[in-house]
């Protein structure tokens, strides 16, 4: 145990009272010499947020102290939330209790109002722990005596001056990155520097560049790194074919979207004389290449994932490995990782063999063609891979034994619908269309599931270190809330104490095909954790899942190339008590490195979509479309139409009524007409306005015209009181 943990061991016991620097020297008798070591110990740990200093120079852990370490969360309104580290509940901070902290900054909250019923608690920034945005992007705009930069990120709410000497050149309306040299205070906006411009706003692609200078990723590798990668040997060593499993016989092949470059797993499927499966996911030996500490390597754990911005992938190896020779391109030897499965009629893995082997795929197929081959039985296509047919056929058959075994174990199955989103030639987005989750991506997404348990098992029993993909037990307080929600939609749930994943696959059951299912979908999601990686296995709750881990993309996930050198280093008796103890702190930091990087990534490809979605629409003012009504909130109602895209109704835009928010039951509600607009109801909008700036769209209700004349006289109306919409089963 290090110093650090013995401090905190120490205050964490009941009899601690907070002591002086003197009193937990002598405490750990600690000598003169050693006075200056203890005194950098402590401050670093003031400095993680591990304990606090106080005004009168007294050391204690915050939730002792009645403090709350966290990430604040702020809003374009000036006030913010503060999400503790400790998973527990969001702490608001108004606008006088923010003193100087933006959003992102690590902090210490103490709380001055605690939580009532319909309200959070509320709290106070005391400490700015770590600056989270010492560099933004936003807008230069230049008046007489100074500049200032409007930042693109609408939760940083203050504009930041720029000083006439600090500007250089940059003029109004460019996009512009700015260092902030002075913080803001209680009263006092942040000063900064220009140091770059990127371009005028609606210059081609300055819109995707922006996110990505946003969000910090990195354009280029260094040049390093580029010359590591060039040096590796393209042609496989004879050592090589020796050693591996000679696996260039097997009839497999790689099944992948029509633009992907990085095919980084193959599949492989046969019968056996007892009629069981013969599985095989044959993955690419991206470790043999990139090896531990290399430059390669940390380059590779610092980007932790490759990142997909709609027309632009920003990788996280170089293209010599990620599209070259890693890549399971068609009729070339390959070096892979095999996982081959014997599953029999039940889905159920009664053998396996995980080793290190040697690959030469048939052929490189679609999502697309094999979907057509299966579901459309698509003539050219059969003829034209008439030799693969057979296997397509026992690969489905396969899927769906798989699949049903996972679903009566309770594996919640959301199935949400994802946009493609196509550019022109001058970043202009011209089509958003759902993608297509046909038979051929849940055959290759059931075999990687089946794969990544059985690795994760077998891994677990070896009792080695690991890296696991976890998802943790669920809130119950938010799932309480939740179960309400449901209960006053009239569907019914059977709470037990431990919820089990079953009883939330039934749910999603209840409303599959109704015009509820969206809603009910996405707020059971809000419900669950975010799934995340670590070295410990505590299962997948959402695939109530065991052991589960992430075997299949080494290409694109950092976990994945980890355990690959885990696993071939276990299978080759390589692990012993000093290699296992250095692996623990390599999986360790790779679980809290990639977890944090996976979060970065999907932010940043959430708003790059937001931003071209909002785009999309800004060319279509006027047009009229059918959508559903996604959410509804106190100012208005969230309306999702066919294509994914979301826009809000304001309530001020409902003329015909004052409405009221119904919050029990998640609908407005006219006060003379009782109208009312429910979750999932179907309606008819006119797209009214796009802020470009803030990635929102803005819709406007139709009426049809027959409605209007027969609702002329309010006694009309149909009237749905509140008492009975549980009789009416909502």
């Amino acid at each position: 145990m290090n110093i650090r943990e013995v401090i905190l061991d120490f205050m964490r016991e009941q009899a601690y009272k907070p002591m002086d620097i003197n009193e937990l020297a002598r405490i750990f008798a600690i000598s003169k010499r050693e006075l200056k070591t203890f005194k950098k110990t402590l401050k670093s740990m003031e400095k993680d947020g591990q304990i606090v200093k106080t005004r009168t120079e007294y050391y204690g852990i915050p939730e002792r102290m009645g403090l709350i370490l966290g990430k604040l969360q702020g809003h374009s309104k000036g006030y913010g939330f503060v999400i503790p580290d400790d998973g527990s509940v969001d702490i608001f901070i108004p606008i006088s209790g923010m003193n100087g902290a933006m959003n992102g900054d690590k902090v210490i909250a103490k709380i001055t109002k605690e939580k009532i019923p319909g309200k959070k608690c509320e709290g106070e920034i005391i400490r700015i722990i770590e600056r989270a945005n010492k560099t933004t992007i936003g807008t230069y705009e230049n008046s007489r005596n100074f500049g200032f930069v409007v930042p693109d990120d609408k939760r940083m709410f203050q504009d930041i001056f720029i000083p006439k000497s600090e500007k250089h050149d940059a003029e109004t309306g460019d996009i512009v990155i700015v260092e902030i040299t002075q913080w803001p205070e209680k009263r006092r906006n942040p000063e900064g520097k220009i140091v770059e411009i990127l371009g005028k706003k609606g210059d081609k692609g300055i819109d995707i560049l922006t996110v990505i200078k946003k969000y910090n990723l990195p354009e280029e590798f260094p040049p390093k790194v580029l010359n590591y990668a060039e040096n590796i040997d393209e042609k496989i060593p004879e050592e090589e074919y020796k050693r591996r499993k000679d696996l260039r016989d097997l009839r497999m092949v790689t099944i992948d979207g029509e633009d992907a470059k990085d095919l980084d797993d193959a599949v492989s499927i046969q019968k056996n004389e007892k009629g069981n499966y013969v599985l095989g996911v044959h993955i690419a030996d991206v470790s043999n290449y990139v090896k531990e500490n290399s430059s390669l390597d940390k380059e590779a754990l610092k980007r932790a994932t490759s990142v997909y911005l709609i027309d632009r992938v920003i990788p996280m190896l170089p293209k010599k490995l990620s599209n070259g020779i890693c890549s399971l391109n068609p009729k070339e030897d390959r070096l892979t990782l095999s996982c081959l499965m014997e599953i029999n009629n039940e889905g159920k893995v009664i053998n396996y063999e995980i080793s290190e082997s040697i690959i030469r795929t048939n052929e490189r197929m679609t999502y697309t063609d094999v979907t057509k081959i299966l579901r459309d039985n698509d003539e050219e296509l059969i003829n034209k891979y008439d030799y693969l047919v057979e296997d397509f056929k026992m690969m489905e058959d396969l899927c769906n034994i798989l699949h049903k075994r996972r679903m009566n174990r309770g594996a919640i199955d959301f199935d949400f619908q994802e946009c493609k989103i196509i550019l022109d030639e001058i970043g202009k987005p011209v089509e958003i269309k759902p993608y297509e989750r046909a038979i051929a991506n849940r055959m290759i997404e059931e075999f990687m599931l089946v794969c990544n348990e059985t690795i994760a098992e077998h891994m677990y029993w070896a009792n080695a270190p690991f890296v696991y993909r976890i998802h943790e037990d669920p809130d119950e307080e938010k799932l309480m809330h939740f179960n309400e929600f449901a209960h006053n939609l009239g569907i019914a749930v059977k709470w037990t104490k431990e919820i089990h994943p079953k009883v939330l696959q039934e749910v999603i059951e209840k409303v599959k095909g109704k015009k509820e299912e969206v809603v009910i979908n996405t707020l059971l999601l809000r419900s669950l954790k975010q799934a995340k990686y670590a070295p410990e296995c505590v299962g997948h709750f959402g695939l109530a899942a065991r052991y589960y881990c992430h075997f299949t993309s080494p290409i694109r996930r950092y976990p994945d190339l980890i355990i690959h050198r885990i696993i071939k280093e276990y299978i080759n008796g390589k692990i012993d008590e000093g290699r296992s103890k250095k692996l623990e702190k390599s999986v360790q930091y790779a679980s809290s490195q990639s977890s944090d990087m996976e979060r970065l990534a999907d932010d940043a490809e959430r708003e790059v979509d937001d931003l071209k979605k909002a785009e999309y629409m800004s060319y279509r003012i006027g047009e009229e479309h059918e959508g559903i009504i996604s959410s509804v909130t106190n100012f208005g109602m969230f309306i999702e139409l066919p294509n994914t895209i979301e826009g809000l109704v304001h309530i001020s835009s409902l003329d015909d009524d004052y409405y009221v928010y119904d919050e029990a039951h998640l609908c407005l509600i006219g006060e003379r007409t009782k109208n009312i607009y429910r979750l999932g109801d179907n309606v008819k909008i006119r797209v009214s306005k796009v802020d470009l700036d803030a990635r929102d769209v803005y819709f406007d209700l139709v009426k049809e015209k027959d409605e209007e004349n027969e609702a002329v006289n309010e006694n009309e109306y149909e009237v749905t009181p509140i008492e009975s919409f549980e009789e009416d089963n909502f």
